[in-house]
């Protein structure tokens, strides 16, 4: 059609189609904020809002009191551990350097170390005495330190079984919460689609068109782009749903506009020449023309072809002859282009 237009009346379009596209992009941002705004209506849950408060802060004191008590006997066990060790080194030194002692006392076999033998092996037994009581303690620092430890495993998992039952209510009402919200942004999309509906069928060429066209693409954006990835899914259910009848809303209308369009042809070609010819405006007549096409039943037509006066399919007219000069003309021209004679058309819409 922009062939068919004036020069300063096309870049007046491109403007407006402009302001369109800038009208809906402020749109489009207010209605980002103010979906992504929409959860904050609703209250923020966590764990503890459904747990057992008094039992899980009951166990939660009980643990850290264990946690202290594991980590003492850690504490205690690990210098028992320490002592036991240096013990343990201290009796092997002393056995060692006895078994040496002995070893030459075989060789010498002197009498008079007797009373040494006895006073070296008593000294072992002490060593050895001071070696059990330390492997002792550790034992007793071992018991005490499992202890602990399997009285904090059992607080752990009577407090993990408080959470779970409190992760499964807590999970139902983020579900709920989930479809509440989004019940929120569809009662607020679907106002907007269905008034973006109403302007595209009453008001898309009306004079206020360009401020129609930004918000029918704000509507569309606000509902198949802003809406879509908060649709919960339920395993691909809603989403198939939604799609399905999204496409059969928009595959009907296009049928009903089809059988529409095919019966407004049908009654147009039905009219008589210059009646239809009166019906056409003059801008869409060039602009069918433009394309190669019967401006009357929009079917091809070899304009090329000096022979083709009338529309081979539904017989309008498209070349006529000027009354001053007969120079062979477009029927829909307003003026004769070889003499600049008005044409009937012409003096018509003077």
């Amino acid at each position: 059609m922009s062939k068919a237009l004036r020069l300063s009346e096309k870049w007046f379009r491109l403007g407006l189609w402009l302001v369109a596209f800038v009208f809906a992009s402020f749109l489009i941002g207010l209605g980002g904020n103010i979906v992504a705004n929409l959860p904050k209506v609703e209250q923020r849950y966590t764990l503890d809002d459904f747990i057992d408060k008094p039992a899980a802060d009951t166990l939660r004191a009980e643990l850290r009191g264990l946690q202290e008590q594991r980590q003492a006997a850690q504490d205690a066990h690990d210098q028992a551990q320490l002592k036991f060790n240096g013990a343990r080194a201290n009796s092997q030194a002393a056995r060692d350097t006895f078994n040496n002692w002995l070893a030459t006392r075989h060789a010498t076999r002197r009498a008079e170390q007797d009373s040494e033998l006895i006073e070296r092996t008593q000294a072992l037994d002490a060593l050895k005495i001071l070696e059990r009581k330390a492997q002792a303690d550790v034992e007793r620092q071992q018991q005490a330190l499992l202890d602990a430890r399997q009285a904090e495993a059992r607080a752990q998992r009577t407090l993990q079984a408080l959470q779970s039952a409190a992760s499964e209510k807590l999970g139902v009402e983020l579900r709920q919460q989930e479809l509440r919200v989004f019940g929120y942004r569809l009662a607020l999309t679907l106002p907007l689609l269905a008034v973006a509906g109403w302007l595209f069928a009453r008001k898309r060429q009306s004079t206020w068109w360009p401020f129609v066209w930004g918000f029918i693409y704000f509507a569309l954006f606000a509902f198949f782009v802003e809406l879509v990835p908060y649709i919960p899914s339920y395993g691909g259910w809603v989403r198939y749903v939604v799609g399905i009848a999204i496409t059969v809303l928009v595959g009907r209308y296009a049928i009903v506009a089809l059988n529409r369009y095919l019966e407004r042809q049908k009654q147009a070609e039905a009219m008589p020449d210059v009646e239809r010819r009166k019906e056409l405006s003059y801008d869409t007549a060039l602009a069918r023309l433009a394309k190669k096409v019967c401006p009357g039943c929009e079917r091809p037509v070899d304009l090329s072809n000096t022979a083709i006066d009338y529309c081979p399919h539904c017989g309008i007219c498209l070349f006529d002859r000027c009354g001053k000069c007969s120079q062979r003309k477009s029927a829909f021209s307003r003026f004769c282009h070889a003499c600049g004679t008005a044409s009937s058309e012409g003096r018509a819409a003077s």
